[in-house]
């Protein structure tokens, strides 16, 4: 790679598939098609985790069945667009799909609102092809409290720690962005493999309750994790969030976590929060009047832009790792080789 290529991209958090959902269920044919695809492309992207997130109306018994929708919707996409990206499994998988120049495409849960009190689900999700869960969104769960739970001091339900044993024992991937500081803390204490941040930027350089204290981004790193710096505005500057403000971040997260375990997690959300679900607006934990977004990052195809920085203050080989390399290669170690 000459150092003035852009860098290929690994993002730990994309809503597309929510996205996607909304507008095929309001007549669109191939939204993945007409709009993220290319994207992705322009963009660079060559690993891509796509969470299912619970929608406020879907709380409670419509939880899975809405997470079942849209992992079949998923698999549609897969399958129609099979020349350019691949649902992976397993680590045999994700070489598979980058060396034949596929985007790869790992399938998440963000909140465990689909586990209910079942925590039988979780074998059934991952022989779905989930491989990577969060205990919670803000809100709270039967398993933990998000960051939106202030009141309770919560950490994990008894439940939880049970979920936390079975998600180890099935080789899913545990994701602490959105769980309370308590939860942190509490899992740390309990879990026996790595954990990671999918999406969670750095609390010394803006105070929010979404960022991670230096405390905790070291938690997960000594975990064997790593850490995916957030783009959403609010939790990348106080002021006019911009993209040297998110490199600022990632600078962070490798003085601290270390080289080898800072990553991508851009969640770009403005369509969600101003098309798809307004209500998000209202539980983001900001005031939605506030809503900032970095420009010129704010899709896919804007990685062209955050490469061009991140190759001017890290240079080629730093670079690449946080760009990409480090969050395919934990992937590489998390997964099982091969199905059984």
């Amino acid at each position: 790679m000459r150092a003035s290529d852009p860098l290929p991209i690994a993002d730990s958090h994309n809503d597309l598939l929510l996205a996607c959902q909304h507008r095929y269920e309001r007549g669109v044919a191939d939204p993945f098609g007409d709009d993220w695809l290319p994207g992705l492309r322009a963009g660079g992207v060559v690993f891509q985790v796509l969470p299912i997130f619970t929608e406020e109306q879907f709380i409670g018994e419509g939880a899975l069945r809405r997470t079942l929708e849209i992992i079949s919707h998923a698999r549609e996409i897969a399958a129609t667009h099979a020349a350019d990206v691949a649902i992976v499994e397993t680590s045999d998988d994700i070489q598979h799909a980058i060396n034949s120049g596929r985007i790869a495409l790992l399938l998440a849960i963000e909140g465990a609102e689909p586990i209910g009190a079942s925590l039988s689900m979780f074998e059934t999700l991952w022989r779905l092809g989930i491989r990577m869960t969060s205990l919670t969104w803000n809100r709270r769960t039967l398993l933990a409290d998000g960051v939106g739970e202030t009141d309770t001091g919560g950490r994990l339900t008894s439940l939880g720690i049970e979920a936390v044993a079975e998600m180890e024992r099935l080789g899913m991937v545990i994701d602490i962005s959105h769980l309370s500081m308590p939860g942190v803390q509490h899992l740390s204490e309990i879990a026996t493999k790595p954990f990671v941040a999918s999406h969670s930027s750095c609390r010394e350089l803006v105070d929010h309750p979404r960022n991670l204290t230096r405390e905790q981004i070291e938690t997960v790193a000594k975990s064997g994790g790593f850490v995916a710096a957030n783009a959403f505005g609010a939790f990348v500057n106080n002021g006019v969030p911009t993209i040297s403000h998110y490199v600022d971040h990632l600078e962070y997260l490798v003085s601290v976590a270390g080289p080898d375990k800072t990553a991508i997690g851009a969640d770009f959300v403005e369509d969600l929060v101003r098309q798809v679900d307004p209500i998000l607006g209202r539980k983001l934990l900001v005031d939605p009047s506030d809503l900032s977004f970095i420009e010129n990052f704010k899709a896919p195809p804007d990685y062209v832009n955050l490469s061009g920085e991140i190759l001017e203050r890290m240079g080629t080989e730093l670079g690449r790792s946080v760009a990409c390399d480090n969050m395919v290669n934990f992937f590489l170690s998390a997964l099982p080789r091969q199905k059984p």
